[in-house]
């Protein structure tokens, strides 16, 4: 089945991560659109790096380490933690 797009919205968002249980930080750019079939039903697919990935607010799993708790902070939090840790 083919659905029919009426709108679509593209943003880039930015987030910050940290993993509660190893401590590993990282942020992630994502490109982010915001689409509106003709049924008025809207959705929002995430980008990065041109392959489609799940929504980083779902994501309850660390790169490091696998396991979690993580923390979303704003943009820019990890650099500026990484300064102060060295």
């Amino acid at each position: 089945m083919v659905t029919m797009e009426r709108d679509t919205e593209t943003v880039h968002e930015a987030y910050s991560f940290v993993c509660l249980h190893c401590g590993h930080g990282w942020e992630e750019e994502y490109e982010i659109r915001h689409t509106t079939d003709l049924a008025g039903h809207r959705r929002a697919d995430y980008f990065t790096r041109g392959v489609r990935v799940a929504s980083p607010l779902t994501r309850n799993d660390c790169p490091s380490c696998n396991l979690g708790p993580i923390r979303i902070l704003r943009p820019g939090r990890v650099n500026t933690a990484r300064t102060y840790l060295a």
